[in-house]
């Protein structure tokens, strides 16, 4: 309704008819399920360092996996984490380091301290996967429920496949975000007997623990999650969100549980099972990038997040249009937003494509919304992208050519 003016005067109106800028959300905030004696029970708890963490939960005496997990995250590159604690553990690994008594005529053991498992830290599934008792009231994985920020969840060192359904059926129901799962320490029988969790393209499984320095326990073996979430902080800080996050080493990896070849790699690659290697003079890297879908389309990991971070920035920023006159006028200004926000991701690298109009396209028109649909209150906008994928076999083919010869045109 036009403003009654009631004098003679200049006066000035702020009308808004520009696009309404679309900012990229934050895709490397984890959100971290474990155990420990110290701290709050059920609650999600912001972590921006290692010291915050130590300060709430206590250090690597504290719990099985978390911490380690957490200083593994940091270390990586990661910056941001929600921490819930179900419960203090059972049990807790113990090495005795007590001095070794030798008979006449024995050789003194080479190698660690003997370890002296008591109990493996496993707490009950119910802890992990909670219950939704309503705000305030949620507990385990449920309390990820009240935080839009989690991109990425993991719960290091659980290897039940009802808490991995539980974390998969998460991000899948959610779809903002995604599960990094662990493997078992120790496999039962060769790489083929290896089981990897269910189908799913909203998360990525790890293959073998990896050694890390324990200030208490010297050289232990640590479930991978912790560190490959930081992993894929630093990839997102330096490259973004499309590049795949392999081929990059791991920080305070001295080992892991086994030495994995290509032949190996050959059969679990194919499954989803992205495999952490000691490289030939390149350190201790992630060698795989595949979700655990069998659906080609989302076979790699940056491509789904890729999609996420898109969908998730696109229905956040876009809440605007709600209620607003469906007609050809705001048709045009929401593709005018979307269009500008995926030309920014285009030039980022993330897309394909020389130019835009060959990297994706948006359509918000009469077609999409034909009389039918906007007598039902809703407005469609179909988008389509070209993502950009990675290679992961990499061909050079190489033959003998004459002398002086050139190749043929």
């Amino acid at each position: 309704m036009a403003t009654s003016y009631l004098s003679p005067g200049v006066y000035v109106e702020e009308v808004d008819r520009g696009s309404k800028p679309i900012e990229a959300v934050g895709t490397n905030t984890v959100g971290f399920l474990g155990e420990s004696m110290m701290g709050p029970a059920n609650q999600a708890v912001l972590v921006v360092n290692w010291s915050q963490y130590v300060k709430t939960f206590g250090d690597f005496t504290q719990s099985t996996h978390l911490a380690h997990a957490v200083y593994g995250f940091f270390n990586n590159g990661g910056s941001r984490c929600f921490i819930v604690n179900v419960g203090a553990p059972s049990t807790l690994d113990i090495v005795d380091t007590a001095p070794v008594v030798l008979k006449e005529g024995e050789k003194k053991p080479e190698g660690q301290p003997q370890q002296q498992k008591k109990g493996g830290g496993g707490g009950s599934d119910g802890n992990f996967i909670g219950r939704d008792n309503g705000p305030g009231a949620r507990t385990g994985l449920k309390c990820f429920e009240e935080i839009d920020e989690i991109s990425l969840v993991a719960a290091p060192g659980q290897i039940s496949p009802a808490v991995q359904d539980a974390l998969l059926t998460h991000c899948e129901s959610r779809k903002d975000r995604f599960a990094l799962l662990d493997s078992p320490e120790v496999m039962q029988g060769g790489v083929d007997k290896l089981v990897r969790p269910r189908d799913s393209k909203y998360g990525a499984y790890y293959f073998p623990w990896i050694q890390v320095y324990d200030p208490e326990r010297g050289n232990v073996f640590v479930p991978p999650s912790g560190h490959v979430a930081g992993v894929y902080a630093r990839v997102d800080n330096e490259r973004g969100v499309h590049k795949a996050p392999a081929n990059e080493i791991v920080r305070g990896a001295l080992g892991l549980k086994y030495t994995i070849s290509k032949g190996e790699q050959d059969i679990l690659n194919p499954k989803g099972i992205n495999c952490i290697r000691m490289m030939m003079g390149g350190g201790i890297r992630i060698w795989g990038a595949r979700t655990l879908s069998s659906d080609p389309s989302w076979r790699y990991i940056n491509v789904r997040r890729l999609f996420i971070m898109v969908e998730t920035s696109i229905e956040r920023a876009t809440q605007w249009v709600v209620f607003e006159p469906n007609d050809t006028k705001l048709w045009k200004r929401v593709n005018r937003t979307i269009s500008s926000f995926l030309t920014l991701v285009w030039r980022n690298g993330a897309l394909m494509g020389e130019t835009p109009d060959k990297a994706f396209y948006v359509k918000c028109d009469e077609e999409t919304n034909p009389p039918e649909v906007i007598d039902v209150g809703q407005l469609i906008v179909e988008i389509g992208l070209a993502p950009v994928k990675p290679a992961e076999f990499v061909i050079f083919r190489i033959g003998q050519m004459p002398a002086g010869g050139g190749v043929e045109e």
